[in-house]
């Protein structure tokens, strides 16, 4: 007798009701946070276009801080540095718990995501450097249309009122976690200043404290927040952007809780600081990050200048080609099998949605053009592209919304009330990719 074939394995089938409830909390507090990004975004692009737009570059360029401490920053660079280091913090979370429990703990759930991310950030990336390299403009910005903006494509499902499966959402949201982890490493290797070899010694001796302190099961905030903001003001001091220090805090936090926690390090961390860098400190770094003219030159130059047309190409068509054929050759190459409930043109309009560039690419922005008109291009052209993914994958979403409705339903149906839905309960053992 010969032993039967395995099975093969099904891509964005059902996942398995922990990680679902673990993604389905993450993906609320970001919906949330995405709604109040998209209002930050309208409140900037109008006050920087209204009569009151002096009062708007005031408040941006406003210095304060400590410059003993080499801390004198603008309100616009504190929110970049400052607040989105706790962005990165709870990014560095996320990495890490899809790295311990969840989709990239084994080769064989990680191949997908991670295939299909890297292919979204380098074919952004290559058609950039084309774009730019034929128009005779700067290769500078080739990192900005690298990345997915998860809060604001959330926000578009939100909007539209689809009903995508948790499979998808979960893809999308390990797709924008790998590209964060793609994002700091650019920024850490490729827009690092003149180094400071004290301070970032003095940088990593705290996050060897840090380490020790999770090592020896140490709790209390008294010990992780001083200790937290004397690593992130090292980091900034040595050169390396202060984000940096976010992300690394948040992957050596611990993520399997021991006998007797209720949850690990890590989770209590998230939960407590995760609702207010999706609903105020990305918000903030939008609101004086988005605040370019929209007049009608400022917006021919984003079509006629090769580093702005670069960044549109790279996010509108990049991001597509990349993360579809990603997706399908990681499939194929894998002999994993597409979910009969779905097609491949739901995977085509998950990735034109994954084209919304937005908060990790204007930071990007900031730092390869700094304080320059081209830079301000360069902003409009991922407000632009932004906004394009968001359109074209609202059409293309709301056209299977009846599949993904029915699917939803099957998803989430408690005939008995019992916090779990049924189709666990028919299937116990079912896993993520059964």
């Amino acid at each position: 007798m010969t032993s039967p074939r395995p099975r093969p394995r099904v891509v964005f089938g059902l996942m398995p009701w922990p990680e679902r409830q673990a993604i389905a909390s993450a993906l609320r507090t970001e919906t949330i946070g995405g709604l109040v990004l998209l209002a930050a975004a309208v409140v900037a692009l109008v006050w920087a276009n209204s009569p009151w737009s002096g009062a708007y570059e005031a408040i941006r360029d406003f210095h304060f801080g400590i410059p003993a401490l080499g801390l004198d920053l603008s309100v616009g660079h504190w929110t970049a540095d400052g607040l989105l280091a706790i962005f990165f913090l709870v990014a560095g979370i996320e990495l890490k718990r899809e790295l311990v429990v969840g989709e990239l703990r084994t080769p064989a759930t990680a191949a997908l995501p991670v295939v299909a991310a890297l292919c979204g950030m380098i074919v952004p990336a290559a058609l950039y450097a084309l774009t730019a390299g034929l128009g005779g403009g700067s290769l500078d910005g080739w990192a900005v249309p690298m990345a997915t903006d998860i809060a604001f494509a959330l926000a578009v499902l939100a909007v539209i009122s689809t009903h995508l499966p948790s499979a998808l959402r979960a893809f999308l949201l390990t797709l924008a976690v790998v590209d964060d982890l793609g994002a700091i490493l650019i920024i850490a290797i490729f827009f690092t200043a003149d180094l400071n070899f004290w301070a970032l010694g003095g940088a990593f001796a705290g996050l060897g404290v840090f380490y020790l302190l999770q090592r020896l099961r140490v709790r209390g905030w008294w010990w992780y927040v001083p200790l937290g903001i004397a690593i992130w003001a090292l980091m900034y001091n040595s050169g390396i952007h202060a984000t940096v220090a976010g992300v690394a805090m948040g992957l050596i936090l611990r993520t399997i809780r021991d006998k007797g926690e209720d949850s690990s390090p890590a989770a209590r961390v998230s939960h407590l600081v995760h609702p207010f860098s999706a609903g105020v400190a990305v918000p903030l770094f939008a609101l004086f990050a988005a605040g370019v003219s929209i007049s009608g030159p400022a917006l021919a130059e984003v079509f006629t200048s090769p580093e702005p047309l670069g960044v549109v190409i790279g996010l509108v068509v990049g991001k597509v080609l990349g993360i579809f054929l990603g997706t399908y050759l990681a499939a194929r190459f894998t002999k994993a099998e597409l979910n009969p409930d779905l097609a491949w043109a739901d995977v085509f309009g998950l990735s034109v949605l994954a084209g919304i560039g937005f908060t990790v690419a204007l930071l990007i922005g900031e730092l390869a053009f700094p304080g320059t008109e081209a830079g301000e291009h360069v902003k409009a052209a991922v407000l632009i592209a932004s906004l394009t993914a968001a359109m074209l994958a609202t059409v293309m979403l709301r056209r299977r919304n009846k599949i993904y409705k029915r699917l939803y339903e099957e998803e989430t149906l408690d005939a008995d009330a019992d916090g779990v839905p049924d189709i666990y309960q028919r299937t116990p053992a079912l896993g993520a990719d059964d």
